[in-house]
C-alpha cells in the first residue's frame, strides 16, 4: 500500500519529486501501534493523522521555542499564552487519543487471549490488585506514559534515520547501486527481504551504520541524572547532576575515526566483507540505560531500507540541490525537508 502511494505520489509531482517523510513516519508508526495496539491505521485516517501531526507540532514547540525553557524552570509550563498554551492544547489532544484507545482496551480484554503490550499489561495489572499488592508499579497512568514515549520515540528517532539513509542514497547513487546489487544477489525479486537475511548483506547493513554514525539522529543521547555522586577522571558529578552524553563528538572524534565527516560504509567491513563490530558505535547509547528499543529499531531500519531500495531506485528532482545536511536539531536531529524521485526497479531478478 504504501509503495504503490510513493509512486502514485510521483507520478502527480510531474517530476518534482514527493516528500517521503509522511509516508515513512505513518509506516514506522504503524509498526509501534501493532505492537502496542494491536491495529494499524490507514495512512489517510483522519485522527491517526492528526496523532502524527500532534506528535511533531509538541517536539517542534518543546524544542524550537520558548518552551524548551519548561526543561529548566518547570512553572513556566502553566503560563496562559504562546508556545506554553499551545503545547498544553497538543498533549490533551494526545492524551484523549491515547486514552481512548486504552479505554477501549479494558472493554474487549479477553485475559485469555492478549492481543498486544497494552493488553499484557493490564492482565498484569489486574492480577496484582487481585493479589493487594498496593504498591504496585502497574497502574492505567504507568501504561498512559508507556504508550506515549512508545509513540513519540519509536516514531520519531527511527523515521529521521530512515529519512537520512535515502538522503544520503541519493546523494551517493554508486552507493545505492551497491547495496542494490547485494539486495539483488541475495534476496532477489520474488521474495520480500526478511530479518534473516541482514547476515548476508553485509554492504546494507554497512551502510545504514554509517549513515547513523553520520546523523547520530539523537545527538546528545538521552539526559540521564546522577543516582549517587560519583567521581570520574579527576571531577566530581554530585548526585541529581543532569548528564548528557554527547554521541555525536563520539562518532565525529578523529581519533577513533579516518576522516571522520566523509561518508565511507567500508569502514564497517573488513578485508574479507565481513561486518565489523565497533566499541565506538553508540548510536543507541551505552551501558545499562541503552535504549530499550533498540533491537526494534534496527530491525525496522533493515526491512524499511532493504524493502524500498529493492523494489525503487530513488534520486533528486533534476537541477535540485541537495539539502543541508547539518540537519534541524530538536529532540532528534532531523534531515531538511527533501523530495525525490522514485522509479520501479525491473532489473532485481
Amino acid at each position: 500500500l504504501y509503495k504503490h502511494k510513493l509512486l502514485q505520489l510521483d507520478e502527480e509531482s510531474g517530476g518534482a519529486g514527493v516528500d517521503p517523510a509522511p509516508l515513512i513516519s505513518n509506516a514506522v508508526s504503524n509498526v509501534i501501534c501493532s505492537l502496542i495496539l494491536g491495529q494499524r491505521f490507514h495512512h489517510e485516517d483522519r485522527e491517526f493523522s492528526m496523532l502524527l501531526s500532534l506528535m511533531a507540532r509538541g517536539l517542534e514547540i518543546s524544542l524550537n521555542s520558548p518552551a524548551v525553557l519548561i526543561n529548566i524552570f518547570p512553572l513556566l509550563y502553566h503560563l496562559p499564552f504562546g508556545a506554553f498554551k499551545e503545547l498544553r492544547q497538543v498533549e490533551r489532544d494526545i492524551t484523549v487519543f491515547l486514552k481512548k484507545i486504552i479505554a477501549k482496551h479494558q472493554e474487549t480484554l479477553d485475559p485469555e487471549n492478549p492481543r498486544d503490550l497494552a493488553d499484557m499489561y493490564l492482565i498484569e495489572m489486574l492480577a496484582q490488585q487481585a493479589a493487594g499488592e498496593e504498591d504496585s508499579s502497574f497502574t492505567e497512568d504507568y501504561l498512559f506514559y508507556i504508550i506515549g514515549d512508545l509513540f513519540i520515540a519509536g516514531t520519531d528517532t527511527t523515521t529521521n534515520s530512515v529519512l537520512w539513509i535515502l538522503l544520503y542514497l541519493v546523494l551517493y547513487p554508486d552507493i545505492q547501486d551497491t547495496v542494490q546489487a547485494e539486495i539483488d544477489k541475495v534476496v532477489g525479486g520474488h521474495r520480500v527481504p526478511s530479518l534473516t537475511d541482514r547476515g548476508s548483506l553485509p554492504f546494507t547493513e554497512a551502510t545504514i551504520m554509517e549513515v547513523q554514525r553520520l546523523a547520530a539522529v539523537v545527538p546528545l543521547g538521552v539526559p540521564h541524572m546522577a543516582s549517587e555522586t560519583t567521581e570520574f577522571r579527576g571531577y566530581t558529578i554530585p548526585k541529581g547532576t543532569v548528564v548528557f552524553p554527547n554521541l555525536w563528538s563520539v562518532h565525529r572524534d578523529p581519533t577513533v575515526w579516518d576522516n571522520p565527516d566523509s561518508f565511507n560504509p567500508a569502514r564497517f567491513l573488513d578485508d574479507e566483507g565481513k561486518l565489523l563490530k565497533k566499541e565506538c558505535f553508540i548510536p543507541f547509547g551505552i551501558g545499562r540505560r541503552v535504549c530499550m528499543g533498540e533491537q526494534l529499531a534496527k530491525m525496522e531500519l533493515f526491512l524499511t531500507v532493504t524493502n524500498l531500495l529493492q523494489a525503487f531506485k530513488f534520486r533528486l528532482p533534476e537541477g535540485m540541490p541537495p539539502p543541508p545536511m547539518l540537519g534541524r536539531f530538536g529532540l532528534t536531529l532531523a534531515p531538511y525537508p527533501y523530495t525525490v524521485c522514485v522509479s520501479t526497479r525491473s532489473s532485481n531478478s
